[in-house]
């Protein structure tokens, strides 16, 4: 029986597949080191002196630099140099922004000098929050970078294949890292004694093995550009040679449909990501149960995620209805939030949270599912790159801002009421924008609707 030989690396099944775990696996950490702290919000309020407002700046640092213009660079180098150079990059900036951010919460830096000079200006901001949220700006950078350099990473590996399914299943495993930190980092802070380095260091160390997956891709994918080569074809290192143009992002800024999906994709996630930063304590204080019970109970929040999206990938790539399935999520967030703010304080039951959270898990399959894999039908190859940097600039902007002034309202409202209808607005403004989308993609014809597979012959 002869050996099966395949035209390019990424016909066979188990090389693209493969590709597919190496790259998500470093999504999955990165998504544990993200919200390592959330289910510690209580501890590290208590242990390292910070308040609410403190920890909403802390957690809006991850986006900073990204706003401050890190995504616009980063989709140039990615353009440019290519997705080995980018991933590795990009690995190498959470590795570092880890540690920055493990020094900072250590029991060793409290007693430095440096802690003591960084607690002498802008008090409100202890020394331990202000080294935090530099380290959790550098990581940011890696992360934001690194996620729009694996969708483009897929769009090369997967296309003419299986694409809105291998980004479902992407977008899948990254969000079992919610649920897992959400369980793993009270479990290894109790089991040290009430630490918040034990987590960190945890999550720390699988950045690591993130960054050696990134390596072996790197080899993977020149063996690809290598055929792509020998068959005539274009490689990223022939479109490294190309000389950027400005003009580039300047089309990707004026069209119509860039602008839809970016202020659509800013409203929707600001109204998921820092909900999940403070979800946990918002369950500790409307359950009044520990922050471990509540933090279990918001894991389950991507468990329906990550059973839907890769079937809603099949589902769009055979079927279709993008545009639909954004809108549909939308409404499904906006009734929870609002459950959220009106019904759960109201009743209290665990059972009801753990409804409520599941369901907003469903609109957190449909949403990002129909959205990732619809921006190259948007946007030409050639600037891919750039334009999906330029969409998580957009969006960082509000992930940014959100935090803080949740953090805020919360101190000046004394609860999460407040809070909860803001989400809820972001969700209105989501929708609106969702019927902007199918209005436009049925003007001009960007086939959103119609299945991705039949879209690619």
């Amino acid at each position: 029986m002869s050996a099966i030989t395949y035209k390019f690396l990424n016909d066979n099944p188990v090389a693209r597949w493969g590709v597919l775990i190496l790259v998500a696996s470093m999504m999955f950490f990165a998504y544990m080191f993200v919200d390592v702290m959330s289910p510690l919000m209580s501890l590290v309020e208590g242990k390292l002196g910070w308040s609410s407002s403190s920890f909403g700046t802390y957690a809006a640092s991850e986006y900073i630099l990204n706003v401050c213009g890190f995504l616009l660079i980063a989709g140039i180098i990615l353009d440019k140099l290519g997705v080995r150079f980018s991933g590795i990059l990009s690995a190498g900036l959470m590795v570092f922004g880890a540690l920055v951010k493990f020094i900072a919460v250590s029991d060793w830096f409290q007693t430095t000098a440096l802690c003591a000079w960084l607690d002498s200006w802008w008090v409100e901001l202890p020394g331990s929050a202000k080294l935090a949220s530099l380290g959790f700006m550098v990581f940011g950078c890696g992360c934001e970078m690194e996620g729009t350099n694996v969708s483009k990473i897929l769009a090369k590996w997967f296309k003419g294949k299986e694409m809105a399914l291998a980004m479902g299943l992407e977008m899948a495993i990254a969000r079992l890292g919610v649920f897992a930190v959400m369980w793993i980092a009270p479990i290894i802070s109790n089991a040290a004694g009430k630490s918040i380095m034990a987590p960190l260091g945890f999550c720390g160390a699988l950045l690591c093995i993130g960054l050696l997956n990134f390596i072996i891709f790197g080899v993977m994918d020149k063996k690809f550009d290598k055929q792509l080569r020998e068959k005539g074809l274009e490689t990223e290192e022939a479109n490294s040679d190309e000389e950027f143009h400005i003009s580039d992002l300047g089309a990707i800024f004026k069209s119509r449909m860039f602008w839809i999906v970016a202020l659509l994709c800013v409203l929707y996630y600001s109204a998921i990501f820092p909900f999940q930063r403070y979800a946990t304590n918002y369950l500790e204080l409307t359950l009044n149960i520990s922050a471990e019970e509540g933090a279990r109970l918001f894991s389950c929040f991507p468990i329906l995620a990550m059973c839907l999206t890769p079937f809603l990938g099949i589902f769009l790539d055979r079927v279709g209805k993008g545009a639909t399935m954004l809108m549909a999520g939308s409404i499904i967030m906006i009734v929870c939030h609002l459950s959220f703010a009106f019904i759960l304080p109201v009743f209290p039951h665990k059972w009801l949270a753990l409804l409520l959270i599941v369901v907003l898990g469903v609109s957190f399959s449909l949403v990002p599912a129909a959205l990732w894999p619809s921006v190259p039908k948007i946007i030409d190859e050639k600037i891919l790159g750039s334009a999906y940097c330029l969409i998580f600039w957009v969006q960082n902007i509000g992930l940014c801002f959100v935090p803080k002034i949740i953090g805020a309202l919360k101190e000046a409202t004394d609860g999460y009421f407040v809070p909860m209808l803001v989400f809820s607005s972001f969700g209105v403004l989501a929708f609106i924008f969702t019927l902007l989308l199918k209005v436009e993609d049925k003007r001009v014809g960007y086939s959103l609707e119609e299945p991705n597979i039949k879209a690619e012959k």
